[in-house]
């Protein structure tokens, strides 16, 4: 009778092993299988590029600081390391007290740029970090090859926006081939390139950059300098950037359909120039960006626009360094610009 009983539980016992290695096969296979799903999924989203992002609660957002956070403001002392010849404002690398490297930019585009690129983030556009310094001392500054003297003999310089770009650019992106063409999102980019009266449309200033936290593809435009002047090329003064008077005075809509909705920026160059055909056509080309956009999609980047509060508005042109009157100005022009937008 033992014995039966001791063969009974010894079945029982190995009926129960089999049955528990059965079970850790199933959940082994399982936890495997959803790895395997999970990696997959990560790896799908890496894959899928990106231009824009839900900004969440907008009113929140600080426009002062912008993309960087004041805990990411750059921190002296500020090591020259060297001149950077591209484009056509003096530009330098510097390295601050903590190690990071930033890009510096003197003249005309220090101001509008800094300003530009926090409206942009603010409603959910990738941008650079901006700082604007008024008076930035730097350690073993030379005399610049461009920009003369724009540094005192002590390595004291005025006016510089400073960005911080830690991904190295894998590219350049075109306004009409890309991965989002005929996207509300790209649509609502090509809105605001109109509201911040920015004509230099080209496809240099427009970069691809990889995420080191997520390895996706984050498109951006990372110049937007030409910001808050002329809609473009006129034949009583060229175009100018930081020019109040006439982004105060300039056109935004030029025509309003029942579907679609044309922006005066940028305005093509004058038939005059047509003797300069390269350029001519450079920019006759770029008058087709902000033209067709359908008119939900202007809509809606006005929507969103509209969640911003005046101190926040004020606030992305006083982190640029503009006057209080200054700010009256910019801050009253963007604000009838987001009316008319929400207004179609």
């Amino acid at each position: 009778m033992q014995k039966l009983a001791f063969g009974a539980a010894a079945r029982w016992r190995r009926r129960s092993l089999i049955l528990m290695l059965a079970l850790a096969m199933l959940s082994t296979a399982a936890a495997q299988g959803s790895h395997k799903h999970h990696k997959t999924e990560k790896n799908k989203n890496k894959d899928v590029p990106i231009l824009w992002m839900d900004p969440g609660n907008i009113a929140a957002r600080d426009l002062y600081y912008g993309p960087g956070g004041k805990e990411h403001e750059p921190q002296g002392p500020m090591k020259f390391l060297k001149e950077d010849m591209a484009g056509s404002n003096p530009k330098f690398d510097l390295e601050d007290g903590k190690g990071e490297k930033w890009k510096a930019k003197l003249g005309v585009e220090a101001q509008p740029e800094t300003a530009a690129v926090r409206l942009l983030w603010a409603v959910g556009y990738f941008a650079d970090e901006d700082y604007f310094v008024p008076r930035l001392q730097v350690d073993q500054m030379p005399e610049l090859r461009r920009g003369g003297k724009a540094a005192g003999p002590d390595g004291l310089v005025h006016n510089v926006r400073l960005k911080y770009r830690p991904e190295k650019k894998e590219g350049n992106w075109r306004w009409d081939d890309n991965p989002f063409v005929d996207t509300r999102e790209l649509n609502g980019l090509r809105v605001m390139m109109a509201l911040l009266n920015n004509w230099d449309l080209k496809t240099e200033n427009n970069a691809i950059y990889r995420d080191k936290n997520t390895g996706r593809e984050t498109y951006l435009v990372t110049d937007v300098g030409a910001s808050f002047g002329t809609t473009g090329y006129h034949y009583y003064g060229g175009w100018s950037k930081n020019d109040l008077e006439a982004y105060t005075e300039s056109r935004f809509i030029s025509h309003a359909g029942t579907d679609y909705v044309d922006f005066a920026t940028p305005s093509h160059p004058p038939f005059l120039y047509f003797i300069g055909v390269p350029r001519f056509v450079r920019y006759f080309h770029q008058r087709g960006i902000t033209r067709h956009i359908p008119r939900k999609d202007a809509k809606w980047i006005g929507g969103l626009l509209a969640q911003l509060t005046e101190t926040q508005i004020r606030d992305a042109f006083r982190a640029a360094g503009y006057t209080p009157a200054q700010i009256d100005i910019l801050a009253g022009v963007v604000r009838d610009r987001i009316a008319l937008l929400k207004g179609l």
